[in-house]
């Protein structure tokens, strides 16, 4: 065994979180969501009681709540209560799947509860250790009943190593009808992290992600890219309402470099696929979205 490998005991703990829940409460603030429309650029968005909120901004609510005693070398909060505590240091959201009830949108003043269940705890050997996959299943209701439906992908690997493997990157689609180059500086970057109260030092603190977790610069978080992707749609489809989106991390993104959001709608205009490219033209998250 070493710092890269999982012993079975742990394995086999780690499968007593299975189908372990947790159910939160909040109220959904125009304040919030307004600083999301600024970090978003969009200085004509009106946010008043009963707006509905936009694709996404569902995740600026339930934040996490944690002590500061309780924050880890990471600056993520220590594993072990609701999720399962992999003692593997790198996570990341590798993806969601995520559905709208069009007859019921949650909106600026509800008063809304999410009830989350782990839904699965799956364990593979890669080329470079372990990783732990764990499904979470969210589903946020409000006084008229079930509003969203998320299914979220977390995966947990051991720390990079020089000389560790890394996969092939795939070359991504440069004709699209929908692009936009986005530069996610320092700032933009501080301001994700703020409004979702998500304090993982590698979206902030340079020398820790380039230092500890082997980065060449700060990552770009996934639900920041997904959040631009579904932009992109209210940017050129701005009358369309979004059912379901989905979207899966292929390859990390870094302020060091701008990068592009690309879309392309079918021809009925009810599907669009997404997906980012870097610099060099790899693609590095790939989603789509069924609209109304």
């Amino acid at each position: 065994m070493n710092d890269r490998t999982l012993d079975p005991a742990t394995l086999t703990h780690l499968q007593t979180w299975l189908g372990k829940t947790e159910l939160l409460t909040d109220d959904v603030q125009a304040s919030a969501l307004r600083r999301w429309h600024a970090t978003l650029d969009h200085a004509d968005a009106t946010v008043a009681a009963g707006t509905p909120l936009p694709p996404l901004s569902h995740w600026l609510y339930f934040l996490p709540q944690h002590l500061q005693s309780e924050v880890g070398s990471d600056g993520h909060a220590r594993t072990g209560g609701f999720l399962p505590p992999v003692p593997l240091p790198r996570r990341m959201w590798a993806g969601s799947q995520v559905r709208w009830e069009r007859a019921n949108p949650v909106q600026v003043g509800d008063a809304v509860q999410k009830q989350s269940r782990i839904a699965s705890v799956t364990h593979k050997s890669g080329r470079t250790g372990d990783l732990v996959f764990v499904q979470v299943v969210h589903e946020v209701h409000n006084a008229r009943g079930l509003a969203i439906t998320e299914s979220q992908d977390l995966v947990y690997r051991a720390a990079a190593q020089p000389g560790d493997p890394t996969p092939a990157p795939s070359a991504a689609e440069r004709d699209a009808p929908w692009q936009r180059d986005i530069r996610a500086d320092e700032a933009l970057l501080f301001r994700y992290s703020a409004l979702t109260f998500n304090g993982h030092r590698i979206h902030y603190d340079r020398p820790y992600a380039t230092g500890v977790e082997g980065y060449p610069g700060l990552v770009v978080h996934g639900p920041l890219i997904a959040t631009l992707l579904l932009d992109l749609v209210r940017r050129h489809a701005p009358q369309a309402q979004v059912l379901s989106f989905q979207f899966k991390a292929v390859r990390p993104l870094f302020d060091i470099h701008a990068f592009t959001v690309c879309g392309r709608p079918s021809a009925d205009g009810r599907q669009v696929q997404l997906w980012a490219h870097d610099h060099e033209g790899w693609l590095t998250m790939q989603a789509h979205a069924e609209l109304a």
